[in-house]
């Protein structure tokens, strides 16, 4: 008889003896492996915090008492256990549920979060607000290793520690091995130095040494590091006790015999508290085990092997421009790269592998990461920074402040630029046209097509100043490519064909997609120039203008937000030059949070597929669009295979 069918809140879990906890925890992985090797996702992480999360809701009175889930890609469990295990199956899906906690969704999910570091500082407001509101809750944040590299943690940590509020911050480092013994051990002490009768003798010491003239406060810091010692654990205690945390751990985080008591104790603890334990990410899925990088983020997978359900036909967008990098670093020693936490999915592996020297990978730290590779520019070498559309906007003033004003020849390569299908709200590439457009001294560019991302890559470092490419997430188009990139002319872009009554002007992955619609159009009978933009910035104005003056229309299409980007530019510089008489329509994405879904299905919601624009162009024009068809071929631009899915 299934355990996990029972439950549909944390009181029917509240309900089951402890002992049947390890059983629960097999249901509970054999329902997520199953899940995700179906629709793809964050498979090692969600594996390794099976235990925690139980105990956690077994333990706490939630929704009352708050969980925050930083990055909140390991919540899989979290929603398994309040009331949405019938829904799993349309994990990650357009209409279903989230790959992240979401407010929305639910009322146990406390905060909307798809980059890390954000929990603490969260969860410490809750905390506050607590206070405020004179309420008794308990507040939790569980942080992963990796996110104690971001500046926001440090400081949450920081803000938490100096106030001295009740408030448990766990530390799920699943990168630490720990061996039976030491766990054994530790788990002993934590659940000794936990315990009331200690705490009350540790407060009661502590304020009797500082009473002693002119060494009591030597004798306090004393009195804390021999307790580190004892522990066996002396740097990461004495990290978090200086933070003004009181540090509990590590223990074993699969292990119920020590994880409940331990748990249990430090929720009775007054004051900020960190427990550190140790989990195993993929705990339960061989393949998960030995691959944890791979199945951090994964597409389907064949559930016995391991392997992808789904190979590739043609090498993605991001293997492409990492591989044009690693070429020209071997022509120029100057040439360096830099990725906050995400060399796999930046395709920096083989620039590392070729290059070890010259590859630095910062931790998830995008704001140090950005002023670090203008540190390098200013020395002489070629610094390019590789990060996501999404992460690059929290390092949006270290672009403008410590790049841009001084115009250094910052290189960024701007990977998942535009939609990025089932990670959603938080990961789609909706903003970096806009936000970056209106920097000074920047060059914003997107390629039509993998050939173009090529030459554009060697046009970044050819260049000498802040420059950037953005490109999609998703498999190439196979065009032909030329035997060796090449500099393209800053601010030139691409007359594709010719028209007298309508223009459609595209920038990136619509470009194609302008192109097909265009040839519908003509076929009616509607002459249909098409411009490839290259350039968002700076706009080749001379043919904006030139094109626009010989038409009656002008459409401008771009996969990103249609406020201040590329459609914006154009409208400027129309304006700028006087135009009139031409009717302008912008494409692009609407001023809300596109909504996870497969990429083309979400392009065509939106209206930028070539079905999407040739609507469009009829609607302005005046004349009733045909009855809707579906194009295919290249029509079918960033399609995106589930085998080459790389969540982030």
């Amino acid at each position: 008889m299934s355990i996990l069918k029972k439950i549909h809140s944390p009181a029917d879990l509240k309900r089951l003896s402890p002992d049947r906890f390890p059983a629960l925890c097999q249901e509970i992985r054999e329902q997520i492996i199953g899940a995700v090797s179906n629709v793809g996702g964050h498979l090692a992480s969600n594996l390794g915090v099976v235990e925690l999360t139980v105990a956690l809701q077994y333990l706490l009175d939630t929704p009352t008492d708050k969980i925050v889930w930083d990055t909140s890609n390991q919540s899989y469990t979290h929603k398994l256990l309040t009331g949405r295990r019938e829904q799993f199956h349309t994990l990650r899906q357009y209409g279903g549920l989230s790959g992240f906690c979401k407010r929305e969704e639910s009322e146990y999910d406390t905060f909307n979060a798809g980059h890390a570091g954000t929990g603490v500082s969260a969860a410490f407001g809750m905390v506050e607000a607590r206070e405020q509101l004179k309420q008794k809750n308990k507040v939790v944040c569980v942080v992963g290793d990796g996110a104690m590299t971001s500046g926001m943690t440090l400081e949450g940590l920081h803000h938490a520690g100096g106030l001295g509020k009740d408030f448990l911050v766990i530390l799920n480092d699943n990168q630490m091995s720990i061996s039976k013994n030491v766990g054994a051990i530790s788990a002993y002490l934590s659940r000794t130095i936990t315990g009331e009768f200690y705490g009350k003798m540790r407060e009661e010491t502590g304020q009797l040494l500082g009473k002693i003239p002119h060494i009591g406060s030597d004798m306090q810091k004393l009195a804390r590091r021999a307790e580190e010692l004892a522990k066996g654990v002396i740097l990461p205690g004495l990290l978090f006790e200086e933070l003004g945390f009181q540090y509990s751990g590590p223990i074993d985080g699969h292990n119920f015999e020590h994880l409940l008591p331990t748990l249990e104790n430090v929720l009775k603890m007054r004051g900020p508290v960190l427990l550190h334990i140790i989990t195993k990410k993929g705990l339960g899925y061989e393949p998960a085990m030995k691959n944890p990088v791979w199945f951090h983020a994964c597409p389907p997978f064949v559930r016995e092997t391991g392997a992808p359900a789904k190979k590739a036909v043609r090498p993605s967008y991001t293997a492409i421009a990492m591989d044009t990098l690693v070429k020209l670093a071997r022509e120029d020693k100057r040439i360096v790269a830099i990725t906050a936490a995400m060399c796999e999915g930046t395709g920096l592996t083989a620039f590392e592998k070729e290059f070890p020297d010259r590859l630095y990978d910062v931790g998830i730290a995008e704001q140090h990461a950005v002023t670090f590779a203008a540190g390098l520019a200013t020395q002489g070498l070629k610094p390019v920074v590789a990060m996501y559309a999404t992460f690059l906007q929290r390092a949006y003033d270290q672009v403008v402040h410590d790049v841009a004003t001084q115009n250094l020849p910052v290189a960024f390569c701007i990977d998942r630029g535009g939609l990025v299908a089932e990670d959603g709200t938080t990961h789609h590439g909706a903003f970096d046209y806009a936000y970056l457009r209106h920097v000074p001294n920047m060059v914003v560019m997107a390629p039509k097509d993998e050939n173009e991302l090529q030459h554009m890559v060697k046009t970044s470092l050819e260049y000498n100043g802040p420059i950037s490419v953005r490109y999609p997430r998703g498999v190439s188009l196979g065009v032909e490519m030329d035997a060796t990139p090449h500099t393209l002319p800053i601010g030139k872009g691409e007359l594709l064909k010719e028209g007298t009554d309508v223009a459609i002007m595209a920038i990136g992955v619509s470009v194609w997609q302008a192109v097909e619609a265009a040839k519908r159009l003509s076929e009616e009978g509607i002459s249909t120039a098409v411009v490839n933009g290259r350039f968002v910035k700076p706009l080749d104005q001379e043919l904006v203008v030139d094109v626009a003056k010989r038409v009656r229309y002008v459409v401008t299409v771009e996969e990103g937000c249609k406020m201040g980007g590329f459609g914006s530019a154009v409208l400027e510089a129309l304006a700028e030059a006087g135009v009139s008489g031409v009717k302008t329509k912008v494409l692009g994405l609407p001023d809300w949070y596109i909504e996870q879904g497969p990429q083309d299905l979400l392009r065509e919601r939106y209206g930028l597929t070539a079905e999407g624009i040739y609507q469009s162009v009829k609607e302005l024009i005046g004349k009733a669009p045909a009855e809707k068809t579906q194009f295919v071929g290249t029509a079918q631009v960033g399609h995106l295979p589930h085998g080459d899915e790389q969540g982030s």
